[in-house]
């Protein structure tokens, strides 16, 4: 069986291929055109993707997911129509003295790649797929898209309405589990977009170096929360809540730990849990709160919890309606926040994904920076404070994929700014101009004119004092 999925996903691959190859040069109306009908999918079926979503999790606000997933996902294609025309133009590049008074001309053209593989994940099925899709049709290549076994609804749903939208020699959605993904991630595409954890991206690129596919890496890590000493800690602490109870945390660029003044600790804790019981005065039955997507997340965040608090962390649970959880069969889980932390505990080792909050003091915002640079690099990082000089120092002592000041998240949100991590969290990027170039070839086109440039430089033999002059005019 495992065979036979191989050979379709290379009969769908060759398909692609020789449909690119046999289009090229292809106009920009058809790439239009596949956005437009990307963006109608989304949009025309919205209510029933949430549905599926919601399903798949247990539990997900049909509003959230109307966002995060679907309005997004428009917002993306209309950035891509409204800049593509740009983006896609020939650029011309200076030629040395004196080419360019003999007629050479040299330009950099951005060419579509090919056939790129989407590899996404279950936190936002639809809006990890089809956003990245987007540029990866404004740069005018064909997709293939492998979405989780997680969300399997909402795969077999993005299934079945692709192929109603796209011939499969433009858009192709290939469902399975793990097995499926091993096998998507070693064909030989042209580019590779993979969105998940750390320790998946590195057998993702690991079997994409076998056909030395380029690969972009959105992955995720510990994103750190700075506040400064004259934070507004009531603002700042509400902000913290939305980023950290959105999705029941489980977002790549969810506020991983707290770094905060020592004196100030408990007015920082008091404002994040004020700001979730203002946002969710019940949990349990709240439509609002997502559920954790699976039993076995749902029990390593709890063993998380469980860890740090044998190993001497006091553990705040805020839950504002008081309910009981213990009975609960919905995967619920309310916010804890995890005080007294140390490195032995796995709460500070691993990427949470979940509704738990680890809480870390400093006596000077140093001690934070060092900690922060002594780790991996995380894919965002937050700081939340009035004094500029603080922030600035923060943000150049400091290395993240992407940063907002005074609330989190928000960056990933700003279409015509790149999204991506650096090291461990990721490699490359998508959105804006950037995301385009991400895929597309930048080539590069020198015409020679007819003079005889070779002699005229002293580059052709026999050498001499031509070649001597070029020699010294190139060394000053």
């Amino acid at each position: 069986m495992a065979d036979d999925r191989r050979e379709e996903l290379e009969r769908i691959l060759r398909l692609q291929r020789a449909a690119f190859n046999e289009s090229r040069p292809e106009p920009m109306s058809m790439r239009r055109d596949r956005i437009k009908r990307a963006m109608a999918l989304v949009k025309d079926h919205g209510e029933n993707l949430c549905k599926a979503m919601s399903a798949d999790f247990g539990n997900r606000s049909m509003h959230q997911s109307m966002l995060t997933d679907i309005a997004a996902t428009v917002g993306a294609g209309k950035h891509s129509l409204k800049h593509m025309d740009q983006w896609a133009k020939t650029e011309r590049r200076k030629v040395q003295f004196p080419l360019g008074l003999l007629g050479a001309k040299a330009e950099l053209r951005y060419e579509p790649k090919g056939v790129i593989g989407i590899l996404s994940p279950w936190n936002f099925p639809v809006n990890l797929a089809f956003g990245p899709l987007m540029q990866v049709f404004a740069a005018g290549n064909r997709a293939m898209i492998k979405p989780s076994e997680f969300t399997e609804r909402t795969s077999l749903l993005m299934k079945e309405l692709v192929e109603e939208y796209f011939t499969p020699d433009e858009l192709a959605v290939i469902t399975g589990g793990p097995e499926v993904a091993a096998t998507f991630s070693s064909l030989p595409f042209d580019h590779l977009v993979f969105t998940g954890s750390t320790a998946t991206g590195r057998r993702v690129m690991e079997a994409a170096a076998a056909n030395l596919v380029p690969v972009t890496l959105e992955l995720g890590g510990k994103s750190p929360v700075f506040m400064g000493r004259n934070a507004d800690f009531a603002k700042a602490g509400e902000r913290i809540a939305l980023g950290k109870m959105m999705n029941a945390g489980q977002i790549c660029l969810a506020p991983d730990y707290m770094y905060v003044p020592q004196d100030k600790e408990d007015e920082a804790i008091a404002g994040v849990a004020q700001g979730v019981k203002n946002m969710y005065p019940t949990l349990l039955e709240n439509d609002d709160y997502a559920s954790i997507v699976s039993d076995r997340h749902f029990e390593r965040l709890q063993g998380l919890v469980a860890d740090a608090r044998e190993k001497g962390a006091e553990v705040i649970e805020v839950n504002p309606g008081d309910e009981d959880f213990s009975n609960a069969n919905i995967r619920k889980m309310p916010l804890n926040i995890v005080r007294n932390v140390t490195d032995d505990m796995k709460v500070m080792q691993e990427e949470i994904f979940g509704p738990v909050l680890p809480v870390k003091t400093y006596k000077q915002i140093d001690e934070a920076i060092d900690y922060v640079n002594e780790h991996d690099r995380p894919l965002g990082l937050y700081y939340f404070g009035e004094d500029k000089g603080e922030q600035e120092h923060v943000l150049t002592k400091t290395i993240s994929g992407g940063v907002t000041t005074n609330d989190v998240i928000f960056h990933v949100s700003m279409e015509d700014l790149p999204f991506g991590g650096v090291g461990p969290s990721g490699m490359g990027s998508y959105h804006a101009i950037e995301g385009f170039r991400e895929f597309s070839h930048a080539r590069a086109v020198y015409h020679q004119p007819k003079i005889d440039i070779a002699k005229l430089g002293g580059f052709k033999p026999p050498f001499g004092k031509a070649t001597e002059k070029a020699i010294a005019t190139m060394m000053k």
